[in-house]
C-alpha cells in the first residue's frame, strides 16, 4: 500500500468507524457466538500473497463483528465504561503514524515532555495535591501506564525497595529475602483482584481489611491488622485505598486511613480507576478528601474521560522513589543531556522498556472538550445513574443494594441469590441488554453501570423496562414451576 492508496483506504476507514459508531445502536450488544467461533472462518496460514483491502474489509464484518461486545453501545451497562471519541482516535491515529518507541526523552523529547505537562494539565483537573505535579522544579510528577493494574503494581515495588534499602541501611546484615519474606501489604476487601495479583507478583504478602457495612475500608480496621502483624514479627509496607470500588463504588475514607499510613511511614496507594474521571467536577471532590496523605495515585481516563484505552494515568509525591526502584542505564540508552536535571526518562518509570506516544489522545480531548465540556459528559452520566436508581426504588419488587454516588447502581430482585442469579442469565440471554453482577457479602447483586458516550434518557428507560418485563416472566415461571409441584 503507497501513499496514494493509504489516503484513499484512510478515508474509507474513517467513513467505516464513524459508521460503525453512528449505528451502534442497531447492532445487538452482545454476540451470538461459542468458543472457537472464529478459527473455521479463516484460513489455517497467512496468505502467501498479499490480498486486498476490499476483501479483508468484508472479513470484517463476516468474521470479527459478529464476535465483538459493543462496549460502545448505548445498551451496554456492564463493567464499568471504557472511553471513546472521534478526538482520542484521531490522536491515536497520529500516535501510530509517528510511531515512536519513547523510552527516554532522547527517543522522542515531544513524547516525553508533552505526557509531562499534560500529566500535570490533568493533576490540576482534578485537584490534585500541588505535590504530585511535576511543574518546572516540584519532586513529583505523573506518567501514563497502560493499566490500573500496572500502577498498583509500581507503587507496591516502589514501596517494597523504598523500605528494603530502609531496614538494610540500618542492619547491613539483612538480606533481601530476609525483608521481603516478612513484608505485608493491605487493602480491602472490596479492593479489585489486580490488588491481590500485584502482591502474588511482587511476592509481598496481601492481607484484605474487612470494610463497613457501606463497604467503606475504616482506620481502625486497618491499625488493628497493623497491631496484630508487627506483634507477630511482620513489617508492615503498603496500604491500597480505592476510590470507587469495582463492586459498589464505595469510597475508603482516606481521613483515617491516611494518618495511620503515615504515622506507620507505610505507603499509601490510591486507586481511583473508575472514579478519578468525576473529580474534574468540584462538586465530587469531597470523595477525595484526605489525598493530601498518599504517596501515589492513579485513575484511568480511558474509562470515562473520553480517551480510549490504554491511558492509565499515575502520579507519585515523589518520583525519586520510582526511579531509585527501577533505574537501568545501559550505555545504549544513554545520552548528552540526561544528567542535566531537566529531561524525564519514563522507562524507569513502568515496567515495559517501550511506550507509545500516548498522551496526544490527552492533548486532543482535553483541547476540542475543554473542561467544561468534559464536566458536562460526567454530570450527564451520573444523571442518568439516578434516573435508573428512582425507577428502581419505586417497585417494591426491587432493592438498592449500595449507596449510589457516581454512576453505578447495585440492585437486585427482592428473594434469593438464585432468583437474581435466573434474573441476570434472562438478561443476558436476550442480549438486549448487557449488565454483569457483583457479590456484596453474601449477596448477590446485579450492577447497572452507565457506560456509553452516547447513552440517553431513552436508552435508561428502555433497559429498566427491559427487566421488567423479563422479571415478571421470571417470577411467573416460577409460581407455575410451584403450582406444579
Amino acid at each position: 500500500m503507497n501513499a496514494s492508496e493509504f489516503r484513499k483506504r484512510g478515508k474509507d476507514m474513517v467513513d467505516y468507524v464513524a459508521d460503525y459508531l453512528e449505528q451502534i445502536e442497531s447492532r445487538q450488544v452482545f454476540p451470538d457466538v461459542e468458543p472457537g467461533y472464529l478459527r473455521p472462518l479463516i484460513p489455517d496460514s497467512a496468505p502467501e500473497e498479499g490480498e486486498t483491502y476490499e476483501e479483508i474489509i468484508k472479513d470484517v464484518e463476516r468474521v470479527i463483528m459478529p464476535g465483538v461486545t459493543h462496549w460502545h453501545s448505548p445498551y451496554f451497562f456492564a463493567y464499568f465504561p471504557t472511553g471513546s471519541s472521534y478526538p482520542a482516535l484521531l490522536a491515536d491515529m497520529l500516535c501510530g503514524a509517528i510511531g515512536c518507541i519513547g523510552f527516554s526523552w532522547a527517543s522522542s523529547p515531544a513524547c516525553t515532555e508533552l505526557e509531562t505537562v499534560m500529566l500535570d494539565w490533568l493533576g490540576k483537573m482534578i485537584g490534585l495535591p500541588e505535590q504530585f505535579l511535576a511543574g518546572n522544579k516540584g519532586e513529583g510528577g505523573g506518567v501514563i501506564q497502560g493499566t490500573a493494574s500496572e500502577a498498583t503494581l509500581m507503587a507496591l515495588l516502589a514501596a517494597r525497595t523504598k523500605v528494603t534499602r530502609r531496614l538494610q541501611a540500618e542492619n547491613p546484615k539483612l538480606t533481601e529475602a530476609e525483608i521481603v519474606s516478612r513484608m505485608v501489604a493491605y487493602s480491602s476487601d472490596q479492593a479489585h483482584s489486580s490488588v491481590e495479583r500485584a502482591g502474588l507478583i511482587s511476592g509481598v504478602r496481601m492481607k484484605k481489611i474487612p470494610s463497613d457495612e457501606n463497604f467503606v475500608a475504616r482506620g481502625q480496621a486497618l491499625k488493628k491488622a497493623l497491631e496484630e502483624d508487627k506483634a507477630e514479627g511482620l513489617i508492615p509496607i503498603f496500604f491500597c485505598a480505592t476510590l470507587g470500588t469495582t463492586n459498589s463504588c464505595a469510597f475508603d475514607n482516606l481521613l483515617e486511613l491516611g494518618p495511620v499510613c503515615n504515622a506507620e511511614n507505610i505507603w499509601m496507594h490510591i486507586d481511583a480507576a473508575y472514579a478519578g474521571s468525576a473529580f474534574i467536577c468540584p462538586e465530587f471532590r469531597y470523595l477525595m478528601k484526605g489525598i493530601e496523605f498518599a504517596d501515589s495515585f492513579n485513575f484511568n481516563p480511558h474509562k470515562w474521560l473520553l480517551v480510549n484505552f490504554d491511558c492509565s494515568t499515575f502520579w507519585v509525591k515523589k518520583r525519586s522513589d520510582l526511579i531509585g526502584a527501577f533505574k537501568m542505564d545501559p550505555v545504549y540508552l544513554q545520552y548528552d543531556q540526561q544528567e542535566s536535571g531537566l529531561v524525564t526518562d519514563y522507562r524507569h518509570w513502568q515496567i515495559p522498556l517501550g511506550r507509545r506516544f500516548r498522551s496526544l489522545k490527552l492533548w486532543f480531548v482535553f483541547r476540542i472538550y475543554g473542561v467544561k465540556g468534559l464536566q458536562v459528559h460526567i454530570r450527564k452520566h451520573v444523571g442518568l445513574a439516578h434516573e435508573f436508581l428512582e425507577c428502581v426504588k419505586k417497585d417494591d419488587q426491587f432493592e438498592i443494594c449500595a449507596p449510589v454516588i457516581l454512576g453505578l447502581v447495585c440492585f437486585r430482585l427482592k428473594g434469593s441469590n438464585e432468583l437474581n442469579k435466573a434474573l441476570l442469565q434472562k438478561i443476558n440471554n436476550s442480549k438486549k441488554i448487557h449488565i454483569v453482577p457483583c457479590c456484596l457479602g453474601d449477596t448477590f447483586v446485579l450492577r447497572f453501570a452507565v457506560c456509553a458516550r452516547t447513552v440517553e434518557s431513552s436508552h435508561i428507560q428502555f433497559a429498566w423496562k427491559h427487566i421488567k418485563e423479563l422479571t415478571t416472566e421470571l417470577l411467573n415461571n416460577e409460581e407455575q414451576q410451584k403450582a406444579r409441584n
